[in-house]
């Protein structure tokens, strides 16, 4: 982190939430610019707390990226509640993301109530996949479900689409309102505060749940064992960590097929992501019921 002197610099941070599959990550990607932060169908697939820094001639925003908020059900539900409530904390601003093309739902009710009610914090509601509604009726139909989740209080509401890119200037200059002027906190180049190893790790098991069944995206965790940086190639070795035996037949694949597809893609992504050669190494291994394991889970940097 490095700070820099900067004149009438609006300078703050800003948390995303919302329950899973609502599209934060999405959100966060296009309004950085370029991906970092995975996406995937599945819910529970962002785990950790992750910042993506925006940076404009009068603004530096720092957004945190936090997992899907839903009950939590064991050990790992806990640790992603825990990621998701610290991360309201402190900040200047938060964005609850909700998926516009619906009306307010149980999960949204119980994130309001469980997270948001008597933040003083300031809210901004922020409906997103509002292009998949052709009905402007149905819209405002919408938005005021949301609005009547924060009565009597009167959140402010805005539109976007993280898909298309909708109204996302409209967004940031909202957002900027919130902020207090300050100097810099980071570099202008800047876009996360991720290390290669969290990004090697995250974009491996991005590749995993994208390319295997409905049951392996909750119960797989990535290892990052070795991470070498040279000046041509970088070379990493990764564990993959599974609940069960079964599951670990079905990532290594017949012939080892899947492994090898899931390497190759994570491969790609990161040469792309580095610039420069990659060589991946991928193993896997059984540790049974992980996530509900709060050893386990620490051993595999979830604590």
């Amino acid at each position: 982190m490095n700070t820099q002197k900067s004149k009438n610099c609006k300078v703050g941070f800003v948390t995303l939430i919302a329950r899973p599959n609502v599209g934060k990550s999405t959100l966060l990607n296009k309004i950085i610019g370029q991906k970092i932060a995975i996406t995937t169908p599945s819910a529970q697939t962002t785990r950790k707390q992750i910042r993506g820094i925006y940076t404009d001639d009068d603004a530096q925003i720092v957004f945190i990226d936090t997992p899907g908020v839903h009950k939590p059900l064991n050990k790992l539900g806990e640790y992603l509640s825990e990621q998701s409530k610290a991360a309201v904390e402190g900040c200047d601003l938060i964005l609850f993301l909700v998926d516009g093309s619906e009306p307010a739902g149980k999960g949204d009710s119980w994130i309001t109530e469980n997270y948001l009610k008597g933040l003083k914090t300031p809210i901004l509601c922020v409906l997103n996949k509002v292009d998949l509604i052709k009905d402007m009726a149905k819209r405002e139909v919408n938005v005021y479900s949301y609005k009547k989740l924060f009565e009597p209080e009167n959140i402010q509401t805005l539109k976007v689409s993280a898909k298309t890119g909708r109204n996302i200037d409209s967004l940031i200059e909202n957002i900027k309102k919130y902020l207090p002027e300050g100097d810099k906190l980071y570099c202008d180049e800047e876009v996360t505060d991720q290390s290669l190893r969290n990004i090697a790790s995250e974009v491996i098991r991005e590749k995993i749940i994208l390319n295997s069944r409905d049951e392996i995206p909750h119960s797989v965790a990535v290892l990052i064992e070795k991470y070498e940086e040279k000046e041509e190639i970088d070379r990493i070795s990764a564990v993959i960590y599974v609940a069960a035996e079964s599951q670990k037949g079905i990532l290594i694949g017949k012939g080892g097929s899947m492994l090898k597809k899931t390497g190759t893609q994570a491969r790609y992504e990161l040469e792309k992501i580095t610039g420069k050669k990659v060589f991946l190494e991928l193993f896997v291994k059984v540790q049974k019921n992980w996530q509900k394991d709060g050893k386990a889970m620490k051993m595999l940097g979830l604590e």
